[in-house]
């Protein structure tokens, strides 16, 4: 693989989670696909549960993507499960049809890095099976970085995984009656 010879070090994929109550799961896997870009890596970006929109993560991908084509990001879900304004089913199908875009892009040899944003939370929602999830960890080449974000990553998920970090919420400007701010929460 060309990563390793560039470094001349063996590359070992690791397999990371990001979980907890606490805000920064996303952040912190989205800063280390900018990390692992600015490196010469090739980095694709899965969004389970979002549904595209006007983020600002989305446009500074897009920008990175256009720059050179080894960032690239896709919002595969139908947006938040909670809010009712999607029927269940399509939330359901959305996330099958994301967990089939993981499995292509995770066997491909394409990619690098790969970012499953929000996946626990598939997983949490009933949307998408454990076992479904697990078999994706199974299907990963030895060399590619895997990053899971959401709360609630299931036991058999932090098993398989090498780093697992979990964000705890200490406190919170909704907490104070402060709104998500754009550029900081979106």
């Amino acid at each position: 693989m060309e990563r390793e010879k560039k470094s001349g070090n063996d590359v070992h994929g690791l397999v990371i989670v990001h979980t907890g109550d606490g805000k920064g799961k996303t952040t912190a896997a989205l800063g280390l696909a900018l990390r692992a870009w600015g490196d010469g890596l090739r980095v694709l970006v899965l969004q389970f549960i979002k549904s595209g929109g006007d983020y600002g993560e989305r446009k500074g991908f897009a920008a990175l993507t256009a720059a050179d084509g080894r960032m690239e990001m896709r919002s595969c879900g139908r947006g938040f499960t909670m809010r009712g304004h999607v029927p269940p089913e399509e939330h359901r199908r959305a996330a099958k049809e994301a967990l089939a875009d993981a499995r292509a892009a995770i066997v491909s040899g394409r990619y690098d890095l790969i970012v499953l944003d929000e996946i626990n939370y598939a997983v949490k929602f009933g949307l998408l099976r454990v076992e479904d999830v697990i078999d994706l960890l199974k299907a990963r080449p030895a060399a590619l970085h895997l990053v899971l974000t959401g709360r609630d990553a299931a036991p058999e998920i932090i098993a398989r995984a090498d780093l697992v970090t979990e964000m705890r919420l200490v406190k919170h400007p909704y907490q104070a009656g402060i709104k998500a701010q754009r550029g900081i929460e979106f």
